[in-house]
C-alpha cells in the first residue's frame, strides 16, 4: 500500500477510511500519523487520545482484539520517529550541544504516555524500547560521522535508528519480531529490514554489510526459540555484532547493569571480547531512566572500539551509576575517546543521495531505493568421487568402557574431504560394525569438499543410496490421502513407496547443512522443486543460511506463507519452506488444504526431495494405546502422512536428533554427537538404540521405513 500524504496536519484528517480488518503494520502506521499531529502541536497524548487514534486507524476497539495496548505504545514511538524525521535535523542544528538536544528531546518524550501494559511477545522477547533520551546518549557515544554505516541488530521501533540517521549515518536495520519489523519497514521504506535472530547476526548478514558503527539494545536474558531465562543472552548479541563490525569501528551497547567487566561473573567473557575489541567506557544507569517504558531495571552503557586490547585482562574503571541521562551524557563527553580510523567498508546498500523533506517524499522513494536482490551464479554439478573400502577393526584395538567411541568414516574414503570441525562420537556398539558399501554418487558442486565435512558428505551419499530403491509391496491411496491399502502389483492406481532416510545426528553435526546438501544433489540432477518442513517459521533463516552456504541463492528457499491458502503456488522452481502447524491446515470451504496445495504444485509424480526437519514433531501419527486407553493420532503427524501418501515417489528425509524407540513415540537418541557433548541433549546417558543405523520404531508412525545402513 502506498500512502500519499501532504502535511502532518492534513495526514490525520485526510487519512482514508480503514477497512474492518486492516494490515496491522499499515494500521499502526496510520495511528502514528494521527498521533504526530499531537506532537506537532505540543499536546500531551493521554489514554483517551491514544485510544481514539488506535480505534480510528484499526476501525475497532481493543476489546475486539483488533489491537493491543502494546501496539498502541509502538504507534506512539512510531509517531516520535516521524516527528524526528521531520524536525530532527533542524533541532540538532539549533541545539548544537548534547545537553541542549537532550532538553528538546525530553520535552517531546514528556508528551507520550507511560507504558503500563505488556503483551506476551514483549514479555517473552523482552521488548523494552530504548527511551529516546537514552538513545541520544548512545548515539552521542557512538560519535557518528557522515558516511558511517550504522547497524542496529535489534532495531525495535526505530527510536535509535532515527537519531543515527539524523546524525548522518546510513542504516542497516534488523528486527526479529514480525510486527515490529513490519512497522520499521513502513517507517524506513527505503531500507530493507532484515529479520534475523540478532544473537547470530554475524552469521546471517551478507558479507557486503560491514558496519562501521553498531548501536544495540539487545534482550538482557531472553533468546529466540528458547524458553526460560538465558543469562548469557546479552553476551551472545554483543559478541556476534562485534564480529561483524569493521576493524576500528565502534560498538555501543545498552544492556542490563549486571553485564559489565567489573562484575566477577562476566570478567572472563569481557576478556574474550577484548581479544577483538577494547572496552573504552562503561557506566551503569539508574532504573528511573526506563520508568516510562514499563520497567525500572538498572541498565548499563558500554562502548567498545574494535581494536584488540593491549592487555585483555585490564578494563577501564566504571564511571559509576548515572542517576539520569544528563549525568551520563556528561560522563560520555568527558571520558569516551575519539573514534579510531576504520577500515574502508564495502559500499552500503544503495539509497538515494538526498533525504526527502517530508513523510510523503520518504514513502515515495521506497520502491526505487530498495536494491534488487542479486542472484547467485548456480554452481555446476559433478558426481562426487569416492571409493569404498573393506573395514576391519584395527589390529589389537578393543572397545573402551566409555559409552561413546570416536567417529570416522568406515565404508568409504572421499579424496579431498575434510574432517568435521568438531570431533564426532558414536555409540560403542555402532563403532564395532561398518555400514554397507554404497554405490550412489551424488551430484554436487566441484568445491563441495570445502563446504561440507566428510561426515556430512557421507550423509548425502547414504541418503541418495536409500532413495534409489523402493519399499516392498504395492499400495493404493484414497482421495483423502488418509487410507492406504495393500494391493496387487497390477491393480489399478497401485503405487510403490520410495525408501526414506533417517538423519539422526546430534546437535553440532550440522543437520541443516546436510539437509541442504541432499536437496542440492536433487536440484543439480534437474529436480528443481523441493519441500522443507520444520517446527517454526523463524527457522527459514537457518534453512536459507545453510542453502546459501553451498553456493546457492538464499531466496530460492521460499516460505509457503507467501501463498494464501486456496491459491496456487506460482513458483516454477524452488525450495518451499513450511511448518508442521501450517501443513495441518485442512480444507476451508472452497480453499483446499495446505497439503493439497503443495501436492498440486509438485504434481503427483513428484520425485524430488522432501525434508522433515525436527521429524519427531510428527510423532503419534497413527495413534495407539496409552496407559489410560486409546490415544488419538496427532494432527501434525496425520498431515505429514498425507503428504507422503500423496507423493509416493518423493525422496523423503526425516531429520531428528532424537529418534523414537517405541511405537508409542518415545524418543531415542542420536547417532553422532560432538565430542564435547558427552550425553544426549535430552539428558539421559544411553544412546544408539533408536538411531539411523537400526530399523527404528520411529519408522512406523512416519509410514516410510528408514534406510537400513
Amino acid at each position: 500500500m502506498t500512502l500519499a500524504l501532504t502535511s502532518a496536519a492534513a495526514d490525520a484528517a485526510a487519512f482514508p477510511p480503514v477497512v474492518p480488518v486492516p494490515a496491522a503494520e499499515v494500521a499502526a502506521f496510520g495511528a502514528a500519523l494521527r498521533l504526530l499531529t499531537h506532537l506537532e502541536r505540543g499536546e500531551r497524548i493521554d489514554a483517551t487520545a491514544l485510544r481514539g487514534a488506535m480505534e480510528a486507524a484499526f476501525g475497532a476497539s481493543d476489546a475486539t482484539g483488533a489491537w493491543t495496548w502494546k501496539t498502541a505504545y509502538d504507534a506512539c514511538e512510531a509517531a516520535t520517529v516521524l516527528f524526528l524525521r521531520k524536525y530532527g535535523k533542524a533541532l540538532f542544528r539549533k541545539a548544537a550541544s548534547p545537553a541542549a538536544r537532550l532538553s528538546a528531546i525530553t520535552k517531546i518524550t514528556g508528551l507520550l504516555p507511560t507504558h503500563t501494559r505488556r503483551s506476551e511477545e514483549s514479555q517473552a522477547l523482552q521488548q523494552f524500547s530504548t527511551p529516546t533520551p537514552l538513545g541520544l546518549a548512545a548515539v552521542t557515544a557512538a560519535a557518528i560521522a557522515p558516511g558511517d554505516l550504522v547497524l542496529e541488530p535489534s532495531a525495535g521501533t526505530g527510536l535509535i535508528a532515527i537519531l543515527a540517521q539524523i546524525s548522518g549515518g546510513e542504516l542497516l536495520l534488523n528486527e526479529l519480531s514480525d510486527a515490529r519489523a513490519d512497522l520499521l519497514a513502513a517507517l524506513f521504506p527505503a531500507i530493507a529490514v532484515s529479520r534475523f535472530d540478532a544473537a547470530q547476526i554475524d552469521d546471517h548478514l551478507p558479507l557486503t554489510h560491514a558496519p562501521t558503527t553498531v548501536i544495540m539494545n539487545p534482550p538482557f536474558s531472553a533468546m529466540a526459540h528458547v524458553s526460560g531465562r538465558m543469562a548469557d543472552a546479552a553476551y551472545r548479541h554483543v559478541a556476534s555484532a562485534l564480529a561483524r563490525l569493521v576493524d576500528g569501528g565502534r560498538l555501543v551497547a545498552i544492556t542490563g547493569a549486571n553485564f559489565g567487566p567489573e562484575i566477577p561473573a562476566w570478567t572472563d567473557a569481557f576478556r574474550r571480547l577484548q581479544e577483538r575489541g577494547r572496552v573504552v567506557f562503561t557506566a551503569a544507569i539508574d532504573g528511573s531512566v526506563y520508568a516510562r517504558h514499563g520497567t525500572t531495571i538498572e541498565t548499563r552503557l558500554t562502548v567498545i572500539d574494535k581494536l584488540p586490547a593491549d592487555d585483555p585482562a585490564i578494563f577501564p574503571t566504571s564511571a559509576g551509576v548515572a542517576p539520569d541521562v544528563a549525568t551520563l551524557l556528561g560522563w560520555i563527553e568527558a571520558q569516551v575517546p575519539s573514534r579510531l580510523a576504520t577500515a574502508t567498508p564495502p559500499a552500503p546498500p544503495a539509497t538515494s543521495a538526498a533525504t526527502p523533506r517530508t513523510v510523503r517524499g520518504y514513502l515515495a522513494r521506497a520502491s526505487a531505493a530498495r536494491p534488487a536482490a542479486s542472484l547467485a551464479i548456480e554452481p555446476e554439478g559433478v558426481e562426487l568421487a569416492y571409493e569404498t573400502v573393506e573395514w576391519t577393526p584395527p589390529e589389537g584395538a578393543r572397545l573402551t568402557d566409555a559409552i561413546y567411541e570416536e567417529y570416522g568414516l568406515q565404508s568409504i574414503r572421499i579424496p579431498g574431504a575434510q574432517a568435521h570441525p568438531t570431533k564426532l562420537v558414536q555409540s560403542a556398539a555402532m563403532a564395532s560394525i561398518a555400514p554397507p558399501k554404497p554405490s550412489y554418487r551424488p551430484m554436487l558442486p566441484a568445491n563441495i569438499c570445502d563446504l561440507l565435512s566428510d561426515a556430512q558428505l557421507e550423509t548425502v551419499i547414504f541418503a541418495g543410496e536409500a532413495h534409489s530403491d523402493f519399499l516392498a509391496g504395492s499400495w493404493t491411496v484414497d482421495e483423502t490421502f488418509d487410507l492406504v491399502k495393500a494391493a496387487p502389483p497390477d491393480a489399478e492406481n497401485a503405487v510403490r513407496f520410495r525408501r526414506g532416510y533417517m538423519l539422526g545426528d546430534g546437535t553440532g553435526a550440522g543437520k541443516g547443512r546436510q539437509s541442504a546438501g541432499i536437496i542440492l544433489d536433487n536440484w543439480l540432477r534437474g529436480r528443481r522443486k523441493a519441500v522443507w518442513v520444520s517446527k517454526s517459521d523463524k527457522l527459514i533463516e537457518d534453512a536459507q543460511r545453510d542453502w546459501s552456504a553451498l553456493g546457492m541463492e538464499r531466496l530460492i528457499v521460499t516460505p509457503l506463507s507467501r501463498f494464501p491458502q486456496g491459491k496456487p503456488i506460482t513458483l516454477s522452481e524452488g525450495v518451499l519452506f513450511t511448518t508442521y502447524a501450517t501443513l495441518r491446515s485442512d480444507d476451508r470451504g472452497e480453499k483446499v488444504s495446505r497439503v493439497r496445495q503443495i501436492v498440486d504444485w509438485l504434481g503427483s509424480d513428484f520425485d524430488g526431495a522432501i525434508i522433515f526437519d525436527e521429524a519427531h514433531a510428527m510423532q503419534n501419527a497413527a495413534g495407539g494405546k496409552g496407559e489410560r486407553g486409546d490415544v488419538a493420532a496427532s494432527q501434525q503427524g496425520r498431515a505429514g502422512l498425507r503428504l507422503q501418501h500423496a507423493l509416493p515417489n518423493a525422496r523423503v528425509t526425516y531429520v531428528s536428533a532424537t529418534g523414537a524407540t517405541t511405537p508409542m513415540g518415545r524418543r531415542g537418541f542420536s547417532l553422532r554427537h560432538p565430542r564435547r557433548i558427552r550425553r544426549s541433549h535430552r539428558g539421559r546417558r544411553r544412546g544408539g538404540h533408536g538411531s539411523a543405523r537400526a530399523r527404528s520404531a520411529f519408522a512406523r508412525p512416519l509410514h516410510r521405513p528408514v534406510a537400513l545402513l
